[in-house]
């Protein structure tokens, strides 16, 4: 299990009337969760679009526990549970201090610059294959 920690501000702008967090301003943070854990492994996606590979969604999940609100300071916990294939699931919390106010999970394909699933980059394997192997 690989797992990264960021931190996002809730700005104004993702809230709804109420000041409460509106339920889609969650995706963007779990891109952003996404983002850092990849590129905290050596994983930037910046690197692997310029080396012709692409992870569209699939698939994306979230459970709303607790409001977040304007303001907040939040935690994403990104987690990898199992080394990527095809595809790469991705876990989620979102937390407010130790409040947990949501989970969710999302799926990515490997796909080339044409759209077609491949496999990771042999790269990025050994990448994860040396970061499951370090949980050992």
């Amino acid at each position: 299990m690989i797992q990264s920690r960021s931190q996002v501000n809730v700005r104004y702008a993702e809230t709804d009337m109420m000041g409460v967090v509106y339920h889609a301003n969650y995706l963007p943070w779990f891109e952003v969760g996404r983002t850092t854990l990849l590129k905290e492994l050596g994983l930037a996606y910046r690197q692997l679009e310029a080396d012709g590979y692409r992870l569209p969604v699939l698939e994306v999940f979230a459970k709303y526990v607790r409001p977040a609100l304007y303001d907040d300071m939040l935690t994403i916990v990104t987690t990898l549970t199992e080394k990527p294939l095809l595809r790469i699931r991705l876990e989620y919390e979102v937390r407010r201090g130790d409040e947990l106010l949501a989970t969710g999970h999302t799926v990515h394909a490997f796909i080339d610059r044409e759209g077609k699933p491949v496999r990771p980059p042999a790269a990025a394997v050994a990448v994860f294959d040396a970061a499951f192997r370090a949980q050992l």
